[in-house]
Formats: C-alpha cells, sequence, structure tokens
C-alpha cells in the first residue's frame, strides 16, 4: 500500500456514474478536435451512506491507456467498484489503468476527509497560497490563436505555452515571434508542446528555429517510444526538453528509473491520470528528483473534480514553476468548483 492511502476502513463499498462535458469551443489537439469529453464518477461510501467520496475517472481517447471503449472501461470499473479495497491495497493492479487508480484514490482521499471535496490539507487548501500556472493557448487558425494570446496577455498570465506542429510551422513561429517581440523573456515565459509532432528528421531544426525566440521548454518534441532519439535529442538540443508521453504505460519503478536515467531529460511533466494516479506521479517525482530532474504537473481535460484534486496535490509540493492547470473553464456544463484564477495564478476559495 502506498503512503499516500492509509487507515482503511473494515468495508468499502463503491458506484460509478458515466458523465460527458460538452467544450465551450471546439479544441484542437494533436489527436483530432474534440467536442465533448467522456468521464465517470466513482462514488465510496463505508458504513454510512450518506457520507461519501467522489473521485474522476477521466480518458482521453486514443492517449489513455487503458481506455479503448465505453463497455470495455466500464467492465474494469465494475471490477473496482466490486472489491475497492482490494485495488486500494494493492495499487499496482491497476498499474495499466492510471485514470481508474486515479478516481479511486481521489474518491477515497475526499471520504476520509469528510467528502467535502477538500482532499489535503495545506497551504493551498486553505486560500493562504497560490499555485503560478500558465495560459494554455488551443490549435486553430492563427486568428483564433491569436485572439487567445491577447486574451491571456490581458488575463496577467506571465507564461503562456502554445500547442505546436497543427498549422503551418512558419505561421506558428509568427505568432510566437509577435509575443517576443512585445514581450522579453523576463517578461513572459514561453513554452511551447508538440505532443510528439516533429519527424526525427526535422525535429533538431525545428528546436534551433524555437531556441532563437528565448523559450523555456518544449514537450515532447517527437513521438513516444524513440528512446535512443529521443536521448539524441536531448544531448545536442539548443532547447531544454520535457518528456510527457513518453512516460505514459511506464508503470515499473525500475523501468521509470531506465527511462529517466537513460534519456536525461531537462523536464518531466505528470498528469495524475495518465501516469500512475497520484501515486504513480509521487514515484515519478521522487525518481526525477533523485536525478536533478525539474518537473511540473499538469491536468488532462478533466472536469473540475478531477482538476480539484489535483490541484490540491499540486498544493503540497508549494511549486514555484508554472503548473499546467485551470478552472474548468472550457466546458459549458462542468460540477461546481472553488478554484479561480487571478493574475495567472490559481486560487481555491
Amino acid at each position: 500500500m502506498h503512503a499516500l492511502i492509509q487507515n482503511l476502513p473494515d468495508r468499502l463499498s463503491a458506484s460509478f456514474e458515466a458523465h460527458t462535458l460538452q467544450f465551450r469551443k471546439p479544441a484542437g489537439t494533436s489527436r483530432g478536435v474534440l467536442t465533448e469529453k467522456k468521464l465517470w464518477m466513482i462514488k465510496l461510501w463505508s458504513h454510512d451512506p450518506s457520507l461519501y467520496g467522489i473521485g474522476e475517472c477521466s480518458v482521453i481517447p486514443g492517449l489513455s491507456p487503458d481506455y479503448a471503449d465505453d463497455k470495455t472501461y466500464e467492465e474494469q470499473l465494475k471490477a473496482v467498484c466490486e472489491n475497492p479495497l482490494l485495488y486500494l491495497q494493492q495499487p499496482h493492479l491497476l498499474a495499466d489503468a492510471p485514470s481508474l487508480l486515479f478516481g479511486l484514490e481521489t474518491a477515497f482521499l475526499d471520504w476520509q476527509n469528510g467528502g467535502k471535496q477538500v482532499l489535503f490539507d495545506n497551504a493551498f487548501t486553505q486560500g493562504k497560497a497560490a499555485i503560478p500556472i500558465n495560459g494554455l493557448i488551443w490549435m486553430g487558425d492563427p486568428e483564433f490563436m491569436q485572439q487567445q494570446i491577447a486574451e491571456k496577455l490581458a488575463q496577467g498570465f506571465s507564461c503562456i505555452k502554445m500547442k505546436v506542429g497543427a498549422i503551418d510551422f512558419d505561421q506558428e513561429l509568427v505568432l510566437l515571434k509577435a509575443i517576443r517581440k512585445r514581450y522579453s523573456s523576463k517578461q513572459i515565459t514561453l513554452r511551447v508542446d508538440a505532443n510528439g509532432a516533429f519527424s526525427i528528421a526535422e525535429a533538431m531544426e525545428k528546436l534551433t528555429r524555437l531556441a532563437e525566440l528565448d523559450m523555456h521548454s518544449i514537450e515532447q518534441p517527437i513521438a513516444a517510444g524513440q528512446l535512443s532519439a529521443m536521448k539524441a535529442l536531448c544531448e545536442r538540443t539548443p532547447l531544454p526538453i520535457a518528456l510527457d508521453e513518453e512516460l505514459i504505460g511506464v508503470t515499473k519503478t525500475e523501468d521509470r528509473e531506465a527511462l529517466l536515467a537513460t534519456i536525461r531529460p531537462h523536464y518531466i511533466i505528470l498528469k495524475p491520470s495518465l501516469h500512475g494516479g497520484l501515486s504513480g506521479c509521487l514515484e515519478w517525482i521522487a525518481l526525477a528528483e533523485s536525478l536533478s530532474i525539474p518537473w511540473w504537473i499538469t491536468s488532462a481535460l478533466e472536469s473540475n473534480i478531477g482538476l480539484n484534486a489535483i490541484a490540491q496535490f499540486t498544493g503540497n509540493f508549494s511549486p514555484t514553476l508554472p503548473q499546467g492547470l485551470g478552472t474548468g473553464g472550457l466546458f459549458t456544463s462542468n460540477f461546481d468548483s472553488r478554484l479561480s484564477i487571478r493574475e495567472g495564478k490559481l486560487w481555491m476559495l
């Protein structure tokens, strides 16, 4: 049992319910345009059914290692809900199902803390400290992306993250150059996320051109699973590289350690729904820090239930690097939230 989950009761019952959220605007990703988001809520209780915790099992089709289709996913959920204690005692049984483990862990922590959606006690959950976050620019045509950039800057963000690899690279460079022309790297930190869009042959040239704009880092320049190519890129790149998709599906401690020691990325980015739940992220953090690799935490299109849990977990670390979190404002229908953004920082009210 992981140190995160302690003091298990003698009995736990569980159920689940499916939900679909609608995006306010179609969300352009490297895996196509999303208009809706599927998720499942796990409800957990012990002897008193009126005291329960809720956790979110959130998936991204084509990216989540534990999602093939709704039917198969719900069969896994049924198995977890039939014996939640077993999976909390032995989280390795869900090593290949990070979104299920994340939902189960967070439902238990919510239940354990009184079912009020406060999972941790830290300066962030007490409303005394904020978490710095980046402003995310979604893929789209140049006008739409320029509009988002203007909005984020007006909202006081000092760190902007832009997806690249979807439209023409030269057009993307024009947008980035326009920001850098107006704001130096001391005023605005620029991050880019390629989601593995660059080929090995073109990656170094593109990294060199991006580095000229004084970028903070690039996430996953080439597709995951090309370890020797990624290792070579990390050794030679003029622009710091952060691993993201590369970490998905790497579940054993020794394999995680070997991946980080081999590639030696400049950063890693952790998403609990994709990288082993909260307990898996704790292990990734420990391994990264043992190799002096900085990290940050990012949400993966969760509803406000999952986002709330990830933000509170992140608050345990009092981060100074901007994290990839928000308030769930992407969706027209969402659950109530106590999260708020002020001047590029996330607060819990």
